[in-house]
């Protein structure tokens, strides 16, 4: 068999290290924050960030696309309300969410210790994460132990895999991404290895797809309701990564997509609205269709 050939990448970055991944993800965060506060000062101006008629949902890239088609459909059904959706990565959506910049925040990440104490999260789906591959990439199969010697930078060729003599181009996800945090979580695992520094590293799902598509000996992780044609998902342990093996308890690699609000008071009336239609059996429905799981039938004082 031939050996296949990385594509050519146009703007390959390599994680940095650990000193300087942390600064970077600080600024990063920084960054979000201040132009959510800056829009929030100019919603002030205009009688306040949250108004009967506007609120700002921010937070997961990864939930930001499911986020904005119930946005679109719910605005299709009250005419005059105005829900914005804005991508800034979990952590940032988190932080913002605390001091009310955000009505509401997302979270493709459980929520830590410290941030329950003062924000309530609600399931609103869950989604697997798939591993990709290019379609053209023989191996369609890995266990989670070769998984996580991938990503390690442990198995650094495709030949170990049972594929072609080729080097395997990591990418990776940002640093306070909830993509990579559950990643981290659920592959890596508790005191495993660390992600290898020697990965290209992407902000979205959407980039981390196109990279993958580019290049023949690529692998990464994405969102599995943004699996496309034009990547192939390998099996984990010989399980399908599909909504049906979520939902069946077969397929491991699953996390929650998590709204999330201030705990000690009651979010407006639209931002409860919104929240109403997103686990709402329209909302549900329409989160199913998108490659997601419904959320857990759990009572909670959101669902009617």
């Amino acid at each position: 068999m031939e050996p296949m050939r990385p594509g050519k990448i146009n703007t390959p970055a390599l994680t940095p290290g650990p000193g300087r991944l942390a600064r970077r993800r600080s600024a990063l965060i920084g960054g979000a924050l201040a132009l959510l506060f800056l829009g929030a000062l100019a919603g002030c101006s205009r009688g306040g960030n949250s108004t009967a008629t506007q609120i700002t949902v921010a937070g997961s890239t990864s939930v930001t696309p499911f986020a904005e088609q119930l946005a679109e459909e719910f605005m299709r059904q009250h005419r005059g309300q105005q829900v914005n959706i804005q991508g800034i990565g979990s952590s940032a959506g988190i932080q913002a969410t605390q001091p009310g910049a955000a009505d509401i925040g997302m979270s493709s990440r459980a929520l830590q210790t410290d941030e329950l104490a003062e924000l309530e999260p609600i399931v609103i789906a869950l989604d697997a994460l798939a591993v990709i591959v290019h379609p053209d990439n023989p191996v369609e199969n890995l266990t989670l132990e070769q998984v996580r010697r991938v990503f390690a930078g442990e198995i650094a060729n495709w030949r170990e895999l049972g594929g072609p003599d080729a080097p395997i181009t990591l990418v990776n996800r940002e640093a306070g991404s909830g993509t990579r945090g559950a990643f981290e979580e659920l592959v890596m695992g508790k005191g495993g290895p660390p992600l290898s520094y020697r990965a290209i590293r992407q902000g979205s799902n959407g980039s981390v797809r196109a990279v993958v598509e580019g290049d023949p000996v690529a692998i990464g992780y994405i969102s599995l309701g943004v699996v496309s044609p034009q990547v192939r998902a390998l099996r984990i342990d010989g399980v399908e990564a599909s909504a049906a093996n979520v939902s069946a308890g077969r397929y491991k690699l699953v996390r929650p997509f998590l709204f999330v609000t201030r705990r000690g008071g009651t979010p407006g009336p639209l931002a409860t609205a919104y929240l109403e239609y997103v686990l709402g059996e329209e909302g549900q429905r329409s989160l199913a269709q998108a490659g997601l799981v419904p959320a857990p039938r759990k009572e909670t004082r959101w669902k009617r």
